[in-house]
């Protein structure tokens, strides 16, 4: 059997992907219904993603902590853009959204990938699982704040990243560790290959005849 998933960590990925959501709502300057409109959309997105896939319940209509915990973090964050102008817009806002989107990308690889071991799902499928609901977030923040999605961006790990981390898990999962390695192993694996693409512009070669970036 798969070990649980805390609930600590998936109010943790929900949380640092609300938040990428109000930094881009901060960038396009919007009201406070924009702010938690967009927060709650990113921090819910893959988790509703995957628990439809799975035929279960909605995590955040059955509690929705999750939704609250989006609210708090869009409300708190359009008052510090209110009162501190420029904070969440200028480069130290896309620093903060490039690295906060990585570790919500990496836990939530880990948090679907277990959802779908949990469910009984093959293993090939929780790993699909989990690379959705790391990414599926991002993409509908950014299709609706009229974005360039970040899994579009040139040759970057993004989706790669996330399955790295997905299959990691799944591994670890299988070699029968504890709960905790599992979780900081696979988060790991996607962390590093995201944040080696960010840092380092690790990629994959581009195709043949592509102009250069």
């Amino acid at each position: 059997m798969p070990p649980s998933t805390d609930p600590v960590f998936e109010a943790a990925g929900v949380a640092i992907f609300a938040l990428t959501g109000a930094i881009v709502a901060a960038r396009k300057g919007m009201d406070p219904f924009g702010f938690i409109l967009l927060a709650t959309i990113t921090g819910v997105g893959g988790g509703t993603l995957r628990d439809l896939l799975l035929d279960r319940p909605v995590f955040w209509v059955q509690a929705p902590t999750d939704v609250i915990i989006c609210t708090a973090i869009a409300l708190n964050s359009w008052a510090l853009a209110y009162l501190r102008p420029g904070l969440l817009e200028g480069w130290s806002g896309r620093k903060l959204l490039l690295w906060a989107d990585a570790a919500g990308l990496s836990l939530f690889a880990v948090i679907g990938t277990l959802r779908g071991l949990d469910a009984g799902v093959p293993v090939h499928s929780a790993v699909a699982l989990g690379a959705m609901t790391a990414t599926f977030g991002g993409i509908l923040r950014d299709v609706l704040a009229g974005d360039r999605p970040m899994v579009l961006w040139s040759r970057d790990f993004y989706v790669t990243a996330a399955a790295a981390g997905a299959a990691m898990t799944a591994l670890l999962v299988g070699l029968g560790l504890p709960g905790l390695v599992v979780v900081l192993g696979g988060s790991a694996a996607a962390f590093g290959l995201r944040a080696g693409s960010l840092l380092f512009g690790w990629s994959f070669p581009k195709l043949p005849g592509q102009p250069p970036q």
